[in-house]
C-alpha cells in the first residue's frame, strides 16, 4: 500500500528502494536520479548492491555527480537504510 505522508514523502511496500528514491527526489528536488547513481550511493554507504546485467567491467560509467549525492543520502536516511 502506497502512503503519502502530510509532508509529501511517499512510502510503499510494493515499491522498491530505487523507485521510492526516484519518486521522492523527483517530487521534492525536481530531478529523477538514475538507477546507477542510486547504486553508486548504496555502494558508498556499504549497502548491498547487485551487479546490473548491463554493467560493463568493474568501474562505473556514470557515477553519481557530487552535487546530487547529498540529496540521495538524505532519502536513504528517510527510508532508514543508513
Amino acid at each position: 500500500m502506497t502512503v503519502v505522508e502530510p509532508n509529501g514523502f511517499i512510502r510503499g511496500d510494493e515499491m522498491g528502494v530505487y523507485g521510492r528514491v526516484q519518486k521522492n527526489v523527483k517530487r521534492h528536488d525536481g530531478f529523477v536520479p538514475k538507477s546507477g547513481w542510486i547504486a553508486h550511493m548504496k555502494q558508498i554507504c556499504g549497502l548491498p548492491v547487485k551487479k546490473a546485467w548491463n554493467r560493463a567491467g568493474k568501474g562505473r560509467l556514470a557515477p553519481c555527480p557530487a552535487d546530487r549525492q547529498q540529496v540521495i543520502l538524505d532519502f536513504f536516511k528517510r527510508l532508514e537504510l543508513i
